[in-house]
């Protein structure tokens, strides 16, 4: 029986997955008709959620067998906020990156040699490692950007390899030993707020790094959201969907996915920064291609191109292995098979937007020519991408 009479038949399945993009649909229409001053109670109430998360009572229910305020920054913290910027080169302007942590790593290795050798102060320091990022995005790109697909992914994910081989083989930066004692952001003190000092930047408590981490955070939502709803969203948008038509079209695609590269890079940049300031010593070791796969599986599981679902998305993939941490090694196990399930039963993601799912159903994946062609029954994503 194929997919199209199982819809009618009532298949569980499809009644199950109809069920979810109904409930989604329904709030994505409540919020889109939700008037400004209802919106921003909303954003009101889910800041101060994310400012009370570090509570202990919270954690004891998130995390029972790991310190809460320290897996809130690294590595829900980091891991949002990279998802978050490589989220706007893969959902956004549908280019797969698989060398993302070099980014990460040379911002941290910024944070780590200015502060270091050359003195500089940790806010000094974000708006160069920002900087070197973006020149580093534009640098691999520009050669780069005019391949396609899965050559576009090797090429990112050597540029990631060579980051991390230079960094390991480089003297001037510590080699294999790494660069120790980083310095702190400059703490602000005699503030107290609930016993919690937030701007005393030390080794001990963490909070102040996530509440730091919070607030580029919100600044960098916003300007994303900003750029999705404007002429270089849509751009991303077209390319993503169709390079050779858009450019066929007009849009320059070419200058759009450079732009999205130095965005991301600075995003990934930004975190390594933050990252490092808290940590005090970093090793080339903290850079693996594996945190790349990470960061893109918390984009896909979430449903890329979509911001509020690539958060969820990159929330789970650090929380939950630290969750079931009384697993032991069968944790990792647990969590890998309920990925694939994921991916079987919604590979358009926790949260798709509606342009995604009707992407899939043309069978694109909703990620352009990434080659993400295997998606949900043809029958069921055009029934889900019509509603």
């Amino acid at each position: 029986m194929n997919a199209a009479a199982n819809a009618r038949t009532g298949n569980p399945l499809t009644r199950a997955r109809r069920a979810v993009v109904d409930a989604n649909d329904r709030v994505r229409d409540a919020w889109a008709g939700a008037p400004t001053w209802q919106r921003w109670i909303v954003y009101g109430l889910l800041l101060v959620v994310v400012l009370l998360a570090p509570n202990e009572a919270v954690g004891r229910i998130m995390s029972p067998e790991s310190h809460w305020p320290t897996l809130l920054f690294h590595p829900i913290g980091t891991y949002i906020l990279l998802a978050i910027g490589l989220n706007v080169v893969v959902g956004q302007a549908g280019l797969l990156d698989l060398g993302y942590v070099a980014f990460f790593a040379i911002g941290g290795y910024s944070m780590a040699l200015l502060g270091t050798k050359a003195g500089w102060n940790f806010w000094e320091i974000v708006f160069a490692g920002v900087f070197l990022c973006a020149a580093a995005g534009v640098i691999l790109g520009a050669p780069t950007l005019r391949l396609r697909g899965d050559y576009l992914a090797i090429v990112t994910l050597g540029f990631g390899e060579i980051v991390r081989i230079i960094a390991n083989n480089t003297d001037a930066i510590g080699a294999s030993r790494g660069i120790n004692n980083i310095p702190h952001p400059p703490s602000i003190e005699g503030v107290t707020v609930d016993d919690v000092e937030p701007f005393h930047y030390g080794v001990v408590d963490p909070r102040p790094y996530y509440y730091l981490l919070v607030v580029f955070a919100v600044l960098i939502i916003i300007l994303v959201r900003r750029l999705e709803n404007s002429r270089v969203g849509r751009a991303w948008a077209a390319i993503r969907e169709d390079e050779d038509a858009a450019e066929i079209m007009g849009v320059p695609t070419f200058r759009f996915k450079l732009l999205a590269f130095a965005m991301g890079a600075m995003i990934g940049g930004l975190t390594g920064v933050i990252w490092a300031s808290k940590v005090i010593s970093i090793i080339p070791g903290n850079f693996p291609f594996i945190l790349s796969a990470t960061v893109l599986a918390a984009v896909v599981l979430g449903g890329a191109g979509n911001l509020p679902g690539v958060i969820v998305g990159a929330f789970l993939i650090a929380w939950l292995p630290e969750r079931f941490r009384a697993l032991s090694d069968y944790r990792i196990m647990a969590f890998g098979g309920a990925l694939v399930l994921m991916m079987i039963f919604r590979p358009e993601g926790l949260l798709p937007s509606r342009r995604r799912r009707a992407e899939l159903a043309e069978g694109t994946g909703g990620m352009g020519t990434l080659g993400a062609e295997v998606g949900a029954p043809i029958a069921e994503a055009r029934e889900e991408a019509g509603r």
